[in-house]
């Protein structure tokens, strides 16, 4: 093992690949810095996108093919027939977006193919890097589309009625003008047989600061975060005077709404103590300007909670205690809660023999790492989910996500692409047999 890994270093880790991420990515979206990068969709931008990463690979002498979604494969064959690996992520970006989020990750795969390619190694199994289409739900409000059309579980009701935000643009009409397949897909035509798939790993910039604080490189996700939302919240109370209104007579949905935070927060804080995973968000918070005013007690407040954790048990424990406590402060304050809407999403937990696997690794080539939890959505959750052994590799990045400010060092992105490649090359024999063992 130490051979291959010590010639991979200076290739794959840093030499052949040190423009990639920031010559690819910034030429194939809008780059200027005062607006960041926008790759929708099916859009201009994430065609782009696909088209340099298919060039790159064939000039490395990969495979190419495409599914009816336009998920992009990028294959090296092995030494030996049996379930591949798969390293991928997304190229779209959202709006006024970063550099890095999604595109790192198949960028990080290629540098590792690119690595082997000049090393004149050939893997034990075929490895493909997938470039997978319209990850960001931002675009058509609908989350994966490319991850789960490759099973076979995009419906016609979606390609039909659900509509990019920018221009309206139906779904399916979209899939069609970037090159897809929608005929396939109504079929309900499954691309990806988890059988041979031995596992599935996503690198990707870590969104949140845990990494920075930390002063750690790489992250090993133990799991993606479900959720329980209320998107379209409210509390009704009462509009009064604020001069002529007693405390003991207002119905006041601020300080009602305001006690729900206080409450949750300290909800949160004991579950914390208890060592439950969980993160809870008020992401808006407002009374209405055309009727709210400086001399008024405000009778309405728009709110929105998110409430996130990797742990089924702690997702049904807030649900009750969201419960209990909207019903302890209606009857308190004399207002009413109208929760509206409840969209949820099932955790996805990473699979534990590639979590050892890789923090193993990490420990002999004397890569700082740290297993932890992961907050937002990613299309491993759609590989968890299908039952293919998943993983996911966090490289540190500065000034959060989603924003034009993404900051990633390429040391960093050098050290997630040395643990990747000497994981491909030294996988464990239980990892190597997943997807033939689905077939028994």
């Amino acid at each position: 093992m130490a051979t291959p890994i010590n010639i991979l270093i200076p290739i794959s880790g840093r030499r052949s690949i040190s423009a990639w991420p920031n010559a690819c990515l910034m030429s194939c979206g809008d780059a200027r810095r005062e607006i960041g990068i926008t790759r929708a969709s099916y859009g201009l931008g994430e065609q782009i996108a696909h088209d340099m990463v298919r060039r790159e690979a064939r000039k490395l002498g990969l495979d190419v093919t495409t599914d009816a979604a336009g998920n992009l494969y990028m294959t090296m064959k092995g030494r030996e027939a049996g379930p591949a690996i798969f390293i991928g992520s997304h190229l779209d970006s959202v709006p006024m977006g970063g550099n890095f989020d999604g595109a790192v990750g198949v960028l990080l795969g290629l540098s590792v193919l690119s690595g082997y390619v000049g090393a004149r190694i050939r893997p034990t199994r075929d490895i493909t890097v997938m470039a997978i289409r319209a990850e960001e739900s931002t675009w058509f409000g609908a989350s994966y589309i490319g991850s789960r059309a490759a099973f076979g579980l995009l419906s016609a009701e979606e390609l039909d009625h659900v509509k990019r935000s920018s221009d309206q643009i139906p779904l399916g009409a979209a899939i069609d003008a970037a090159g897809g397949d929608t005929a396939a897909l109504r079929a309900g035509d499954v691309f990806l047989d988890t059988t041979k798939i031995a596992l599935f790993i996503e690198p990707h910039i870590e969104q949140g600061p845990v990494l920075v604080e930390r002063r750690l490189p790489v992250g090993i996700v133990t799991g993606i975060r479900g959720s329980f939302r209320y998107r379209e919240a409210r509390c009704v109370g009462t509009y009064a005077h604020s001069g002529a209104t007693p405390r003991e007579y207002r119905q006041d949905a601020v300080r009602a709404a305001a006690a729900l935070v206080v409450e949750l927060d300290a909800a949160w804080a004991q579950l914390s103590r208890e060592g439950a995973d969980l993160v809870v968000t008020f992401g808006q918070f407002s009374t209405d300007p055309a009727e709210a005013a400086f001399s008024k007690i405000a009778g309405h407040l728009s709110f929105s909670l998110d409430v996130r954790s990797e742990e089924p048990q702690t997702l049904d424990r807030m649900k009750t205690i969201v419960s209990g406590i909207t019903a302890k402060i209606e009857a308190e304050h004399g207002v009413r809660f109208e929760l509206g809407r409840l969209t949820a999403s099932t955790p996805a937990r990473m699979d534990k023999d590639l979590v050892n696997a890789l923090s193993d690794l990490a420990q002999k080539l004397d890569i700082e790492t740290q297993t932890m939890a992961c907050g937002a959505g990613h299309d491993a959750a759609v590989f968890a989910a299908a039952g293919v052994a998943t993983g996911m590799v966090f490289i540190r990045n500065a000034h959060g996500s989603h924003n034009p400010h993404e900051q990633m060092e390429m040391a960093d992105f050098a050290e997630a692409a040395r643990l990747i490649s000497a994981l491909c090359l030294d996988l464990p024999l239980k990892l190597l047999s997943q997807g033939a063992a689905a077939i028994a």
